[in-house]
């Protein structure tokens, strides 16, 4: 099972889609999963906030 801390930059559906193999085992050969080519088509509605950077 995959972690479910999305890390920061990421889409937390395309992580947990990407790492956890449950999810795409439905699927018959040659399917595509529609959340996947949705998000590939339309772009990611969230990512996750990464931390602000201060170095200076």
């Amino acid at each position: 099972m995959a972690s479910t801390n999305t890390p920061a930059g990421q889409c937390p559906q395309c992580w947990q889609h990407a790492h956890d193999r449950s999810i795409h085992r439905k699927l018959r050969p040659r399917e595509d999963c529609q959340p996947c080519l949705d998000h590939m088509h339309n772009g990611c509605p969230y990512l996750v906030p990464k931390t602000k950077s201060s170095w200076w």
